[in-house]
């Protein structure tokens, strides 16, 4: 659960980093997995920057008894959420970033609400958090923020090569007058952010991966008006944080007697 000074910060910058939001065995864990499980390298997609180079990405509306599932689900995960956006929340989707060494692609500015909003969700009552597998630094593409952008609202998107982007002249104003924040983090360590945070990330130029599993949430009094790409609310099973680990022992087993 976060803390009051932690929900703060949330409200004023758009942003909080937590850190070793996972432990170091889970952390080692959702790694091993991630990088051994079939189901989720077969489809990973490739989404290309303005620039052409790519990034994987394995995105999954719905929950199974995995350890990405068992993350999403956790108090840790939901009672925070839950804090930050203000009542009841509900998996809205999670995925699975893979930013290669030395090929994978930048993220262009853009607010997850900027394409959210047209699935049908009214309010921007909805935010994300992005978990570190590998270390995030500067050189491998680490996620970059625009502190205080979510008071901005939801700015006008288009697309910017496969990806949908932020219109740069409100991009560039805000630049000018807000501070741009690089979350450098350590692997297990989250970040929490504000659907409407201004975020890009640049291609990975180093001889690091940078993988991550960003889960995302959806209060249940936004539930979307119409149907869309994402699930419309259904009541979350909340876990308790030691299924993690037992979830991901379940998984590890399955996979060892694939081999």
């Amino acid at each position: 659960m976060l803390t009051p000074t932690q929900i703060a910060a949330f409200h004023e910058h758009g942003y909080v980093i937590v850190p070793g939001l996972l432990s170091a065995d889970e952390t080692r864990m959702l790694s091993e997995i991630a990088r051994q499980d079939e189901s989720l390298l077969s489809r990973m997609t490739s989404r290309k920057d303005a620039q052409g180079a790519a990034t994987k990405l394995s995105l999954d509306n719905s929950l199974g008894d995995d350890i990405y599932s068992a993350i999403v689900r956790s108090e840790r995960l939901v009672r925070s959420m839950e804090a930050l956006l203000g009542g009841e929340v509900y998996h809205y989707h999670h995925k699975v970033s893979a930013k290669q060494p030395f090929e994978g692609g930048a993220w262009e500015w853009h607010q997850d609400y900027g394409y959210w909003y047209r699935n049908g969700c009214l309010f921007p009552y909805m935010a994300s958090c992005y978990i570190a597998i590998d270390p995030a630094t500067r050189e491998n593409g680490c996620m970059q923020l625009i502190a205080g952008s979510h008071l901005m609202g939801r700015v006008d998107h288009g697309k910017s090569g496969d990806q949908t982007g932020a219109d740069m002249e409100r991009v560039n104003a805000a630049l000018e007058r807000l501070p741009l924040i690089y979350a450098e983090m350590d692997a297990g360590d989250g970040l929490f952010f504000h659907c409407n945070t201004l975020h890009r990330s640049d291609q990975n130029r180093s001889s690091h991966p940078r993988w991550g599993l960003i889960c995302c949430y959806n209060a249940a009094r936004n539930d979307p008006y119409k149907p869309g790409p994402h699930p419309n609310y259904t009541p979350l099973s909340i876990v308790p944080d030691t299924e993690i680990l037992k979830a991901g022992a379940r998984q590890l087993a399955e996979i060892a007697a694939r081999v």
